[in-house]
């Protein structure tokens, strides 16, 4: 039975007409689940074909999940679903509100005919590292959150290099790399900067900065704002324990330090927005309606999800700058 046809001089690249041949015979039921297919070198004998060519059809089958390998024996025949073209390998660190905004929008707007497998690295090196290492040459794309992890670039760099996309969070260690990303920095100094005037009217900034899952550039720009502008500042780890003061305004990343300061608030009698303020990281739905509403500096991440989900789709190669904004409600 034959499986593959080549024509020459056809206007299509060889490997693809492979790609093609093996996508109609299991369409028409030539090919089923598990079946061998033939050897690249019965293939590249048959039809005059370089071995790179060969390999290059079935690495793509591959990628997408059509087929798979088995070392020594060959390649078979994986699912018999030939409408996914794309098999993406998301990362993320963790999973909330506003990163499941993220997703959902990429989702949508990335199209039916593409497979997205979602995993988490939970900010664990060793996690992130085997996750790469078991997903490289599985997938077609590669969408990597690398957060602050130290060791993440040398391991992004295993993967096909034209493959990867960096979301989120980037450095100068991943610069070449395409890039939807927020810069931290730039954002929190151009938000405070924006509620100037409304910060002036408090006699203190803090910034509550565990460090570990936040970006260092949230901590940079934050402090370059107030030795700008000559405000009295501090920066904590933690909140526990602490009394909040009249004239205070805390700066948040973290929603579960967010609830601590509100509770302490309320156990100490103090006003929000009136004796003390807060800005919060992230916009979520609840922040609309918490105390009247709750400040907050957010970058757009269902835009996020779009512009990385086109760039996809376009073959584009850039680095874009999320857009981040300021919305200010009560609280401040």
């Amino acid at each position: 039975m034959k499986i593959i046809s080549i024509q020459n001089n056809f206007g299509i690249p060889k490997y693809k007409q492979i790609i093609l041949s093996i996508e109609k015979a299991i369409e028409d039921e030539k090919l089923k689940k598990d079946e061998r297919l033939p050897s690249i070198n019965k293939v590249c004998m048959e039809f005059s074909l370089s071995r790179d060519t060969v390999l290059q059809a079935y690495e793509e089958l591959k990628k997408r999940g059509i087929i798979y390998a088995i070392l020594g024996k060959g390649y078979y025949i994986k699912s018999i679903e030939v409408t996914i073209k794309q098999r993406i390998f998301l990362l993320f660190e963790e999973l909330n509100i506003f990163k499941e905004d993220l997703y959902n929008s990429f989702l949508e707007s990335i199209g039916k005919n593409v497979q997205v497998d979602i995993f988490f690295h939970h900010f664990n090196i060793q996690v992130f590292q085997k996750l790469i290492n078991d997903s490289n040459g599985n997938y077609t794309k590669y969408i990597i959150m690398p957060t602050n992890l130290a060791e993440a670039a040398s391991i992004i760099k295993t993967l096909p290099v034209n493959e990867v996309y960096i979301l989120d969070q980037t450095n100068s260690e991943l610069k070449t790399f395409p890039a939807v990303y927020q810069n931290h920095k730039k954002d929190i100094y151009d938000a405070l900067l924006k509620g100037k005037s409304k910060l002036f009217k408090y006699k203190k900034l803090i910034l509550i900065f565990p460090g570990f899952r936040e970006p260092l550039g949230m901590k940079e720009g934050f402090e370059k704002f107030c030795i700008d502008f000559l405000i009295e500042y501090e920066i904590i780890t933690e909140f526990t324990n602490r009394e909040i003061k009249i004239g205070e305004i805390y700066i948040i990343p973290n929603d579960r330090d967010l609830v601590s300061v509100i509770e302490k608030s309320k156990l100490q009698n103090l006003k929000l927005g009136q004796d003390f303020g807060i800005i919060s990281y992230n916009e979520t739905p609840l922040k609309k309606v918490v105390e009247n509403g709750i400040t907050t500096i957010s970058t757009d991440f269902e835009a996020m999800g779009k512009i990385l989900a086109k760039m996809i789709l376009n073959g584009k190669k850039e680095q874009i700058e999320n857009k981040c904004s300021l919305i200010i409600r009560n609280s401040l």
